[in-house]
């Protein structure tokens, strides 16, 4: 690839930045890196974007020893290095779990005259809590206090987030939380959503409600996380009407639900509910469907949509909008596995089903002519709502009437004209 790049006779970094950024491939990359690297003769130089851009890809690849050896190429070239270069690194090694590599490309820092700010402190003692290294991260922020690293609310939620994984060092955690605001420290949305989440896990369903409580008067916005630990202590602890005034009041603000509900049948939230003598309705159920196909729980969804139809209940569905969700599928090139598929095949009827009982007759045939396309089976109610011969059923002559203007609508005359013909 190399040899197929002709360089204007002035080549410039944005020339070269731009063509590495478009590249997805990270090989291809290092082939157009290498490719303006040639021209250092011509009296061109990598910038630290170049770099910084490059490095960042190969991170991602997980390519880590080229990345770092580029750390001392640009030392070489006396390009400047900034810490964001190398907390790239860092993080890199934290998603694949290799914390003491992060730590060890941290260390490296002063080696290239790059002094590491508070944010790179809290980077790293925030990749060593996620990893469960617990004792190191404790041991990592009295360094962090002996060098004179000032805390900071980032800092703090770090260490709160820390103490909040076992159920000894729990009231540690709140302690810290309310000495926050006496040493001039705000907590934020992320402090009390990691306060209440481990609060719930370990029980604590009564200090975590009034943490949950106290959050909104003081400014702070409970997220969709924050929704999910209270709903999930909730329903441990069975007290259903707080967790669904939580959901209602979830849903209320427009939230989505994502993992929720996830949770909510995980910890079999509909089976307590028929056991309190709860009816769910039809939001529970179509909630729970839109988060079980989400997760990719397609036999739970569909067990779930079985349970609905016994209590005569149908799934809550805009069904314009899941028509054109259809279509972007099939425009996307989406196509369903094989666990997945019977989901798929009910969604579409149910969105045929409901666009024609909408009045929208001319949208429920282009579909129904999708399915047919890509041999998508179409069952008996479909046929029924769509007034479509089909095991002997008969039609009326405005429905006839109706079937042919919908296929002629689509240039579809003759398949119009053989229906009616028969």
């Amino acid at each position: 690839m190399a040899s197929r790049i002709k360089w204007s006779n002035k080549i410039t970094t944005s020339q070269v930045e731009q063509l590495i950024r478009a590249e997805m491939d990270v090989q291809r990359a290092m082939l157009i890196f290498d490719s303006a690297t040639a021209e250092y003769s011509n009296g061109f130089r990598h910038d630290q974007k170049i770099f910084g851009l490059i490095i960042s890809k190969l991170v991602s690849a997980n390519q880590f020893w080229t990345a770092e050896e580029l750390l001392q190429r640009m030392k070489e070239e006396q390009c400047n290095l900034t810490e964001d270069i190398f907390l790239s690194i860092c993080r890199g090694y934290g998603q694949v779990h290799r914390q003491l590599d992060s730590l060890r490309v941290f260390q490296r820092m002063k080696c290239f005259q790059c002094k590491p700010s508070p944010k790179s402190y809290v980077a790293i003692l925030d990749i060593l809590v996620e990893e469960n290294q617990l004792k190191l991260a404790l041991r990592f922020y009295k360094h962090m206090r002996a060098i004179g690293v000032s805390p900071t609310v980032a800092s703090l939620n770090v260490l709160i987030k820390a103490l909040c994984k076992n159920s000894g060092t729990m009231d540690s955690a709140l302690q810290i939380f309310y000495e926050m605001t006496n040493r001039g420290y705000i907590p934020d949305s992320y402090t009390y959503g990691t306060l209440i989440n481990g609060l719930c896990k370990w029980g604590k369903i009564g200090d975590a409600t009034k943490l949950f409580e106290e959050m909104e008067t003081k400014g702070c916005s409970p997220s969709v996380i924050t929704y999910t630990s209270m709903i999930h202590g909730l329903c441990q602890s069975e007290n259903l009407n707080e967790a669904f005034g939580l959901f209602e009041q979830m849903m209320g603000k427009g939230i989505e639900p994502n993992v929720v509900v996830v949770l909510l049948k995980r910890w079999s939230f509909l089976d307590i509910m028929v056991r309190k003598w709860l009816r769910p309705n039809m939001i529970t159920y179509s909630t729970s469907i839109h988060g079980l196909c989400k997760e990719g729980k397609a036999y739970e969804a569909l067990e779930t949509l079985d349970r609905m139809k016994l209590q005569a209940l149908k799934p809550d569905c805009k069904f314009q909008e899941g028509a054109n969700s259809l279509d972007e599928m099939i425009l996307e090139g989406i196509c369903p596995n094989r666990l997945t598929w019977s989901i798929h095949v009910r969604i579409h009827n149910a969105v045929i089903q409901g666009l024609a009982s909408h009045g929208e007759i001319n949208r429920a045939y282009q579909l129904y002519l999708s399915m047919r396309a890509r041999g998508i089976s179409v069952d008996a109610s479909t046929f029924s709502t769509l007034d479509m011969v089909r095991d002997g059923c008969a039609l009326d002559k405005e429905r006839w009437k109706a079937v042919g203007e919908g296929f002629v609508h689509w240039e579809k005359g003759k398949e119009a004209a053989n229906l009616c013909g028969n």
